[in-house]
């Protein structure tokens, strides 16, 4: 089946209203290379209200093992960062991964197969979801494919299958999901979902960039990414590591909304570690220096129709 945009040649405009993802921890190797990165419930918690304070409307959530700094998936472990959210009574949208579980490290080139137990943890699509259902967020992610990550041998797998078992889930639970295409196959994959019925309006979808291995955060592979998009989805875009700022203003200028974090770069600049009300402060002022306004948690959820579960 030919899945092409509605207008693949309708060019781009600047974006005048855009709202700031803080995505505050991750599950890389982070946490050894800078002390600002959020590990415990409550450090994650705060993170998420201090870049909220600085200007972002969306704060995506990971959580980390508190004695280790090592990613985490457990659901009393995200309770608890929502707990100190919500009884804060700062209002932001909460993002929450649904990435976690489908972890891959094959064994040595020679013998791939067992799997090595370290760095593996593959489990089904309804566990995969279980913190999503329990804390009922307005957004959680979708990484929308399979791709090598970083060196090695793992692999993030998220097979069609899977993906689809996800996104029925997210919409059974009325969630709306954020589409993470690290590549361009990625938007395809995506654009199928919709096809499946599965994926309701508003569609919203990250571009991931720079991410080894997938595409690269040069300025053609971008647009290229940016134009398989279809013209009535809402994009959101980022960089890693140190055009992470620069392509705040990339992101504004291609139509997109964006993101910004310790996940993804833990430098404001050269020798000087961030923390994410940095990053966002930062962002915001480039926002705000192209004429464009920041959205406000209501008016997000108003654009993507999300359903808000506390008061």
């Amino acid at each position: 089946m030919a899945l092409k945009n509605k207008d693949p040649a309708m060019p781009l405009t600047p974006s005048r209203d855009v709202f700031i993802t803080c995505a505050v921890t991750g599950a890389g190797d982070t946490t050894g290379r800078s002390d600002k990165v959020p590990v415990t419930p409550r450090q994650i918690a705060d993170a998420c209200l201090e870049a909220n304070a600085e200007g972002a409307a969306v704060v995506h959530i990971h959580v980390r093992d508190p004695q280790t700094g090592k990613a985490a998936r457990h659901p009393d472990l995200y309770a608890e960062v929502v707990e100190y959210i919500r009884e804060s009574g700062q209002d932001m949208v909460l993002n929450l991964t649904a990435g976690m579980g489908g972890d891959l490290t094959l064994g040595s080139p020679d013998s791939p197969l067992p799997p090595a137990e370290k760095g593996t943890d593959m489990v089904g699509a309804e566990e995969r979801l279980e913190h999503v259902a329990k804390l009922l967020p307005e957004i959680c992610t979708l990484d929308c494919g399979t791709m090598n990550f970083g060196e090695g041998d793992y692999i993030m797998v998220n097979t069609p299958s899977m993906l689809l078992a996800m996104a029925r889930g997210m919409q059974a639970l009325g969630i709306r999901p954020e589409i993470e295409a690290f590549d361009t196959g990625h938007i395809l994959l995506a654009r199928w979902l919709q096809s499946q019925g599965v994926l309701d309006d508003p569609i919203m979808i990250q571009l991931c960039m720079g991410i080894p291995w997938g595409a690269p955060d040069d300025l053609t592979t971008f647009m290229a990414m940016r134009q398989a998009v279809p013209a009535d989805w809402t994009v959101s875009a980022f960089s890693i590591g140190r055009n992470q700022l620069p392509y705040v203003g990339l992101a504004v200028a291609g139509g997109c909304h964006v993101r910004v974090g310790l996940e993804d770069n833990i430098w404001l600049g050269k020798g000087q570690l961030a923390t994410n009300g940095d990053l966002v402060a930062q962002a915001r002022k480039t926002i705000e220096g192209t004429g464009a306004r920041l959205l406000s948690p209501a008016e997000v959820r108003e654009k993507l129709k999300l359903q808000k579960r506390w008061a």
